[in-house]
């Protein structure tokens, strides 16, 4: 049975697909699938300057180890000034050889100035993080490199590409994004994974990791209310809820219910 649209997926779904992969992914197939994938990528970014963005999570480390097969070899990721501790250790520990780190340097005062991006309830409000993270990031990133292309890990399977047929477009500030993973299956991500052995962020072992993927924390979304966002986030690391707490009115009261 597939997975089907990510935003329909719990958080059990996922770690039983996980558990059972071999049963629906053979290792013929996966391979089948990815030859042809990479000889896509080899085609498309012929005589262009290309690299990739790695986000480390899941689709995006499965792009990574593609791509390098395939000959591209520079990379980057886009972080701010509010990843969780544990999450940037383990990016530094394991990011690609050839991975800038570019840092758009939102921090506690941004947020304390922008509280509606607490905890996104809403798709809009998520969708603005990777805005102001990932795409900025990308954007400098290309701009800087004088690239032609750079290749993202989305997938149709996500919900990318609602409206546009296409897998490689150029946005209105002249980015171009290739996303030769576009037809891949949640299935076939996790097969990659497996049968390569491919090692996971802890995000994915958190509470709802795979569904709510990689981010910084205060986008963390799916908690309901921002009492929530706080208490899963205290349940992950205190440290970042104790931080918080001298600048944001919420964290500093879940902190003072938690001590009571």
């Amino acid at each position: 049975m597939s997975l089907g649209r990510k935003q329909r997926i719990d958080n059990k779904a996922w770690l039983d697909a996980v558990a059972t992969i071999e049963d629906a992914i053979s290792r013929e197939q996966l391979d089948e699938l990815t030859a042809a994938t990479v000889e896509d990528i080899r085609a498309t970014m012929e005589g262009k300057r290309a690299a990739y963005a790695w986000s480390a999570g899941k689709d995006s480390i499965v792009l990574g180890h593609v791509c390098e097969v395939a000959g591209v070899t520079d990379s980057m990721i886009g972080v701010c000034d509010l990843e969780y501790p544990a999450f940037a250790a383990w990016v530094q520990a394991n990011k690609p050889a050839g991975c800038e780190v570019i840092n758009t340097h939102q921090g506690l005062d941004w947020l304390a100035k922008h509280p509606e991006m607490l905890f996104p309830q809403e798709s809009a409000t998520a969708g603005r993080w990777f805005s102001i993270v990932q795409h900025r990031a990308q954007r400098e990133y290309f701009k800087a490199h004088e690239l032609d292309v750079i290749i993202l890990g989305r997938r149709r399977a996500d919900g990318n590409f609602v409206g546009r047929g296409s897998n490689i477009y150029t946005d209105g500030k002249g980015v171009t994004r290739f996303s030769p993973l576009a037809a891949w299956s949640h299935e076939h991500v996790l097969a990659y994974i497996h049968y390569h052995q491919l090692p996971l962020p802890p995000i994915y072992g958190w509470k709802n990791g795979y569904l709510c993927g990689t981010h910084p924390w205060p986008a963390r979304q799916w908690t309901g209310s921002t009492e929530n966002g706080w208490r899963e986030v205290y349940d992950i690391d205190p440290s970042i809820v104790t931080a918080a707490a001298e600048k944001i009115v919420s964290a500093r009261a879940f902190l003072e219910g938690v001590r009571a």
